[in-house]
């Protein structure tokens, strides 16, 4: 295998203008749209034979990079994983140096949390790490994490 770093992480949404506004408040903003309809080989890749959606791929300042997609066709109801133990990717962790001020800009917008309040682990090198596990507008799990 010669994978040389993480290009993107997809994350899908039942209405993009809302998602794109959440994900904008965490520092993202659209650096392309994605291409509205899809066939041929760009279908093939993804299973499909053709599709229609909503969608752009958005960057942070810290460099990751999500694609943030609303399909119109094929058209999925549904919420995201019942449960962190779930198999598949359960939730996507950013890190922050300023966990409490982060928390409360959260707390502001009316973000759903997990928990009441962070918890803290002991790290490696015996350092402490803080996290707190959040919704995006659809119930898709995010996390942050302040390591000191």
């Amino acid at each position: 295998m010669n994978i040389s770093g993480l290009l993107h992480i997809n994350i899908n949404c039942r209405n993009f203008e809302r998602s794109q506004q959440f994900y904008e408040m965490l520092g993202f903003k659209v650096i392309m749209p994605v291409p509205a309809e899809g066939s041929g080989d760009a279908a093939a890749a993804v299973g499909m034979q053709h599709y229609r959606l909503k969608g752009a791929l958005m960057k942070h300042p810290s460099r990751i990079v999500i694609d943030l997609l609303e399909w119109e066709e094929p058209y999925a109801a549904g919420l995201p994983y019942e449960s962190m133990a779930h198999p598949g990717i359960a939730r996507v962790a950013f890190t922050t140096d300023a966990l409490d001020d982060d928390i409360a800009i959260l707390a502001q917008a009316g973000v759903e949390f997990l928990s009441d309040g962070p918890a803290q682990v002991a790290g490696p090198r015996n350092s402490k790490v803080r996290f707190i596990c959040f919704k995006d507008p659809d119930g898709t799990v995010l996390e942050l994490v302040e390591m000191r």
